[in-house]
């Protein structure tokens, strides 16, 4: 008998897996491994591409790392001011779309897609979204809807940022990056779902951005080639990442520092502050704890000390007739349950 003969059959089969696979068989793993991750990468373009188990969004701190990189790459571009310097021309476009996208967001991602504190045309709610789309903060949809859950749950353990549940660092940023995060719930915003063109931008939430760097990038070339003292890399640099991270950071303190810092006026069940600074920084959204206790106003400074830039900008659409029916605070609201 041969030595294999007299082998029992665990034996023999420890033998096979000790052998060498083909080398056929590898190339097909590595085939294979580079093919799925292509296919994960592509939710970096396509949200509907990607999808979580509920165990996966029931867990708050699962983070997808594969989907996080190019946020954590765009804060990495921000240092690319060490190899094109700075110049007044691209400080004052950085600064410029800083007020553009603040002002996108807090007027259209917050108080019209949001709360519906105002009205406005079917073609002007499109270009809200759109130039909300630029921020990097992704689609309406999804914002608005977080935003409400947000409401819901203030403070609250299903309260997926809020600082005293889940520490600053989770609250300002880190759930973003998880995948309860990138997840949300259609059906908290179905006056939304209903249009098209919104679930588009929703769907393709970086094609717009992309689009407003490469615009940059030429930009810069532009005004490079008739004598400005700019270039490509210059202005995208500083028209693209350094704005959208900036802009993007003070819209998070609203997450974390609202909730930690500054004064309470009225009585609420969550734990919002006012603060005169960081409704400077994102032009009214600061006046929180105001906000909080009567969401559905338009104006987030409640008095005319409180400065609310966002409040200025829609009173002025509002002239133009952009916009209508702005819901005002009831002076009764206003002037109950202050502590």
């Amino acid at each position: 008998m041969t030595e294999q003969q007299t082998m029992t059959p665990l034996a023999a089969q420890l033998q096979k897996l000790a052998q060498p696979a083909p080398q056929a068989t590898y190339k097909k793993k590595s085939s294979w491994r580079i093919s799925s991750l292509l296919r994960s990468a592509t939710c970096w373009f396509d949200t509907t591409t990607k999808s979580y188990s509920e165990a996966e969004t029931d867990d708050k701190y699962s983070i997808d790392w594969l989907r996080m990189i190019p946020y954590a790459a765009m804060h990495l571009m921000c240092f690319g001011v060490i190899w094109v310097g700075w110049s007044p021309v691209a400080v004052i476009v950085a600064a410029a779309l800083y007020a553009i996208h603040m002002f996108a967001i807090t007027a259209f991602y917050h108080r019209y897609f949001s709360h519906r504190t105002f009205k406005t045309s079917r073609v002007a709610q499109f270009i809200f979204a759109l130039v909300g789309a630029s921020c990097v903060q992704r689609g309406a949809i999804w914002w608005a809807a977080r935003h409400r859950h947000h409401h819901r749950h203030s403070d609250e353990e299903d309260d997926i940022h809020s600082p005293h549940r889940h520490g600053f660092y989770w609250s300002h940023v880190g759930w973003i990056t998880s995948k309860a995060g990138f997840d949300y719930d259609a059906k908290a915003v179905p006056d939304l779902m209903k249009f098209p063109e919104l679930r588009f931008l929703n769907r393709f939430d970086n094609l717009v951005p992309l689009i407003e760097a490469v615009m940059l990038f030429f930009f810069g070339m532009f005004l490079e080639a008739y004598g400005w003292n700019t270039s490509g890399f210059q202005m995208l640099i500083w028209g693209f990442f350094v704005s959208t991270i900036i802009s993007s950071h003070a819209t998070f303190t609203i997450n974390s520092l609202t909730h930690m810092w500054g004064t309470k006026r009225y009585k609420s069940k969550d734990e919002s502050r006012n603060s005169l600074l960081l409704a400077l920084l994102t032009f009214g959204e600061g006046w929180h704890n105001n906000h909080h206790y009567y969401p559905g106003a338009v104006r987030q400074g409640f008095y005319w000390w409180e400065i609310d830039l966002t409040y200025y900008g829609l009173c002025l659409l509002a002239r133009l007739g952009i916009i209508w029916d702005l819901t005002p605070i009831p002076r009764n609201v206003r002037e109950s349950h202050q502590l």
